[in-house]
């Protein structure tokens, strides 16, 4: 079933989430998804039985977080633009909207669990730090957990008697376990092997006999040891008992397959930007390679009677969710988009080892061409052999695109993620200035004719690299960036606080220097090529009050620059503010780049099937 079609002719767009549809846990047939309505994203449900469905949310600016319980009412995260909010519900065969928890203080979310016999968990970051809450649907929410340290709900037990709340991988309460009055019953630190908690297995699973726990509570856990990711279960009393037959060279994550039967797991592992499917069964002790097309998949959930979903795509194909059976799924795609170019992957020799890039450089005209280094976001993500739009209308606009995985990328294993040897930031810009020498040298671009992009980390690294090599870049744009590394710690969430201070080693009082040499406006007085800041005011990620002590320091050194400001938190849910930005950012880079097309516009628009 593809998104119900736009509701005015003006629209010639949509908008696409690699989100999974969510499953009824009384009835696979029931689904609940986020898809297209007018360009925005909404929550619709939908019966693969009957082939209907509806959209539930219709707001101005989108609604992307959904869930649905074993009493098959639909949750939804109802939030403003700047991204605060709280759990509401409806049922899924219609009616009025409920509050789904009173007591809990509008925030951002932070963790959602439901179970079958109806507690359910709602986590939340507000002002006064992150809290956890326990009740039943259209009941009060209980606090269980207060604080100010950051840290998100992973998963509730099925008989709601355990709590797993998430930490820094990193620290010393990496998972936390607490039981429903708040008492804690078991830490796992994570400062001398980084851990992960995955989700409790369902009731089923959690009576199979794993490991002699018959009947006990089982909760899934990675942990990163000797450069390795090892797949673990914790139980009460036993503790994590890592399983040696179950580990992997790159990030993996795993959830538990449902219903009756072994415990079974799925896993999903990230390597070389590209995936790879398994499944673990932890009462034999095997893995099994489950067969997928070459590419990326975003995400991948078990379903009922041994089926996975996913949402899968490469390069020139843009992602569809899809079943491994061959059972439909809602929210596909209604657009048959043009495709552009060739792609390639380059492997550049480096310090630590060969950086990976995707290359796509356009069919139909020769090399060298214009070329722009599309800056990937996190540090800890990476580009994938996977659709991008921006890549898309690039290459069909004329210009080689080049997608770096630089030193700090998941995907590549443990060793190549904690490569920080030339300093934060500085370590990453290298990377991105050997990829472009390797990309002249082979004939791929041409000098005098290079361009940056980037957003979020990815327009940090634009913005410092700008600065720091003025000399390399001919143009840059970077969208909702980070630009003043004190400023935002001071104005920024708890979460991206604790990162920051892992990373540079102290809060920017305890390392100033630090914050100083990796910031990018130490150095965008020294940025000589035009340059577009795309901002947002309502971003907490990256706050505009950071945004504006950026500028000023372009402003004082005359540097020439444009600013485009949006009225959007950090993940607009409005297609409309992304194609703008594309519009933008394609006019700009067509500026800067010689020999590009003179006011460079996105391909036309995709026709309808």
């Amino acid at each position: 079933m593809t998104p119900p079609a736009p509701r005015t002719a003006t629209r010639t767009y949509g908008v696409y989430r690699p989100v999974l549809p969510v499953t009824s846990p009384r009835n696979p047939e029931r689904m609940v998804y986020t898809g297209d309505a007018d360009g925005r994203c909404e929550i619709f449900t939908w019966d693969r039985s009957s082939g209907s469905g509806r959209q539930l949310t219709d707001r101005p600016h989108g609604t992307l977080l959904c869930d649905i319980d074993g009493d098959e009412a639909v949750w939804w995260f109802d939030e403003d633009r700047g991204g605060s909010g709280v759990w509401r519900t409806q049922d899924f065969d219609g009616g009025p909207d409920r509050t789904a928890l009173a007591g809990v203080p509008a925030g951002r979310p932070a963790g959602l669990a439901l179970t079958e016999r109806g507690t359910v968990a709602v986590g939340i970051r507000g002002a006064g730090g992150f809290s956890v809450h326990l009740g039943r649907r259209g009941g009060r929410g209980t606090p269980v957990l207060r604080t100010t340290d950051s840290a998100t709900l992973c998963d509730l037990a099925p008989d709601g008697g355990l709590l797993a709340v998430s930490g820094p991988a990193h620290s010393a309460r990496a998972v936390t376990l607490l039981t429903p009055d708040g008492a804690t019953a078991a830490v796992l630190s994570g400062t001398a092997e980084r851990t992960w908690a995955l989700g409790f297995a369902p009731a089923a699973a959690s009576a199979s006999g794993l490991g002699g726990t018959s009947g006990r509570t089982l909760l899934l856990v990675m942990r990163e040891r000797a450069g390795r990711y090892h797949l673990g279960v914790w139980t009460p009393g036993g503790g994590l008992e890592l399983l040696p037959w179950c580990s992997f060279d790159t990030e993996t994550t795993a959830r538990w397959y449902p219903g009756p039967g072994s415990a079974r797991v799925l896993l999903r592992q990230d390597r070389h930007g590209r995936s790879r499917l398994f499944t673990a069964d932890l009462d034999r002790g095997e893995l099994t390679r489950v067969p997928t097309p070459e590419g990326s998949i975003l995400a991948a959930s078990p379903a009922a009677g041994g089926d996975v979903h996913l949402i899968w795509t490469d390069a020139v194909n843009v992602p569809r969710a899809m079943s491994l059976s061959g059972a439909s799924l809602p929210g596909q795609s209604e657009w048959r988009l043009p495709r552009f170019g060739h792609r390639r992957d380059l492997w550049t020799p480096g310090p630590d080892g060969p950086v990976h890039t995707f290359v796509t450089t356009p069919s139909d005209r020769p090399a060298p061409h214009p070329l722009v280094l599309l800056v990937h976001g996190g540090p800890a993500d990476h580009d994938r052999d996977a659709y991008d739009p921006m890549v898309q209308a690039l290459v069909g606009s004329g210009y080689a695109v080049a997608r770096v995985n630089y030193r700090g990328s998941t995907g590549y294993g443990p060793r190549w993620r904690s490569a920080w040897s030339e300093g934060v930031g500085h370590t990453q810009v290298a990377d991105l200035v050997r990829a472009r020498a390797d990309l002249l040298d082979r004939g791929i671009g041409r000098a005098g004719a290079v361009g940056l992009c980037g957003t979020s980390w990815g327009g940090y690294l634009t913005l410092l690299a700008m600065g720091t090599r003025p000399g390399l870049w001919d143009v840059g744009v970077a969208v909702k960036p980070l630009a003043d590394c004190a400023t935002a710690f001071r104005h920024s969430t708890p979460a991206l606080q604790a990162l920051d201070t892992s990373l540079f080693g102290g809060t920017p009082d305890e390392v100033p220097d630090a914050y100083a040499h990796a910031s990018p406006s130490s150095y965008a007085a020294a940025i000589r090529s035009p340059l577009l800041v795309v901002a947002a005011r309502r971003d907490a990620k990256c706050p505009p009050e950071q945004i504006e002590a950026y500028l000023a320091v372009l402003r004082a050194g005359g540097v020439p620059h444009e600013v485009m400001w949006l009225d959007s938190g950090h993940d607009g849910y409005d297609g409309a503010d992304h194609l703008a930005v594309i519009r933008r950012s394609l006019q700009f880079l067509g500026g800067g780049l010689p020999s590009a097309p003179d006011q460079a516009e996105p391909p036309p628009p995709p026709e309808r099937r």
